[in-house]
């Protein structure tokens, strides 16, 4: 069985001959299917385009301009197939971000819409190509008949202009569009994130600290009423209300330091991970080396992402001995977690890697599993490192300091 030769980029294209080759004749194909092409573009724009420019003053006019850009999308996409097939280039599809907002309301999906810039540089490409499709079909029909030695060197420098054109204009932005497409995915992480965050919270309350306290409630009303006839009864149940009371605290402390300790807001995080640590049903050696304290919320994570971390060695490693280390490096936060269990871990196990990379990646962080069968295991993570200082006030920090002595008293 023979394997068909791989299509060449369009810069490393045969060398044009006198010949007529496979890609010569491709590269012919793509120049007389220009015109038509052209034709349909540029008719499209105009009509649409104009429509939608001209309705601007009315209630329909941007929604059609904003629908027209979409369709100059579609056309661009179109295009972009046929230069992939016909001329061997690789240009890589834009992100859908006009079409991605579209479930947050109508609005939004508009404004995005309508200062989509891959939809307006496929409009220029639809207006541009008109000419010059005319131009291409007429010389490549002509030299068909008329040229015909020279017509692949004349079909390599026309279609070598096209392959700049698509390059230029139907290409995506690049490393701009691609962050838009990952901010806007993260933003979709945080979300779900806060929402998982905020039902845990209301579920732990519910079926912790508020079931307790309403069944304290009960017992104290029960002692009032035989606090007259019965003391002796009323006081046992006086007692038993106040050892309630002591659970119920230790409940609402617990969940408190799940939402933000106060050790990592007193101390930083070389006290909090060396309390982590000391919870770990493993030996855990504890190595913070950072010039200061980063911003609150990437110490936060930092704190959340060892916690979880830690939780995982104690659950599913079984391993003897654990290590935390945490240092900065340039404008990055690193965190290395190691053990030398049985290893095996995967993003997909269930032990909540994924989250994990899903939280870090949401505020520009990396997260990196090596687990290889038979261990050991090491976990780095990345944060940006931002000064704890930036984005503070004077009132954030008395809001913070009457917090922490709210807790300590």
């Amino acid at each position: 069985m023979t394997m068909s030769p791989p299509v060449p980029d369009g810069d490393r294209l045969p060398p044009a001959r006198f010949a007529l080759d496979p890609w010569t004749w491709k590269e012919i194909s793509y120049l007389l299917s220009n015109l038509p092409m052209a034709l349909a573009g540029f008719v499209y724009t105009v009509f649409m385009i104009g429509v939608g420019v001209g309705l601007s003053v009315t209630v329909i006019g941007l929604p059609l301009l904003a629908a027209g850009l979409q369709g100059a999308r579609l056309l661009g996409r179109a295009e972009r197939g046929r230069a992939r097939g016909l001329l061997g280039i690789r240009i890589d599809e834009p992100s859908s971000v006009a079409l991605t907002r579209h479930d947050q309301g109508f609005f939004p999906w508009l404004w995005s819409s309508l200062k989509d810039p891959v939809g307006w540089r496929a409009v220029l490409y639809s207006f541009i190509r008109l000419p010059w499709g005319v131009l291409t079909f007429t010389v490549t029909l002509v030299s068909l008949f008329v040229l015909w030695p020279v017509l692949p060197f004349t079909a390599r420098l026309l279609t070598n202009a096209d392959r700049a054109m698509a390059r230029g204009l139907l290409s995506p932005s690049d490393e701009l569009e691609r962050r838009i497409v990952e901010l806007e995915s993260d933003r979709g992480v945080v979300v779900d994130t806060a929402a998982a965050d905020l039902r845990r919270i209301e579920r732990d309350l519910h079926d912790g600290a508020q079931a307790r306290l309403v069944a304290l409630a009960m017992d104290l009303g029960l002692a009032k009423e035989k606090l007259t006839h019965d003391p002796e009864a009323a006081a046992r149940m006086v007692d038993e209300a106040h050892g309630e009371v002591k659970v119920a605290l230790q409940e609402l402390r617990d969940l408190a330091r799940g939402i933000h300790p106060a050790v990592l807001t007193d101390r930083g995080l070389d006290a909090a991970l060396s309390a982590i640590a000391s919870r770990c049903t493993v030996p855990v050696r504890v190595g913070v080396d950072l010039p200061g304290r980063p911003a609150e919320a990437i110490e936060g994570i930092a704190y959340f992402t060892v916690s979880e971390l830690l939780q995982n060695v104690s659950k599913h490693s079984g391993a003897h001995s654990a290590s935390v280390e945490v240092w900065r490096s340039a404008e990055r936060l690193l965190i290395r977690v190691s053990d030398d269990g049985r290893g095996g871990a995967r993003m997909d196990s269930g032990t909540g890697m994924s989250g994990l990379a899903e939280r870090l990646g949401a505020v520009d962080g990396l997260f990196v599993l090596d687990s290889p069968v038979g261990g050991p295991t090491t976990v780095t993570a990345e944060l940006p490192w931002r000064d704890r200082d930036q984005g503070r006030g004077p009132d954030r920090d008395r809001g913070r300091d009457g917090a922490g002595a709210a807790e300590r008293h």
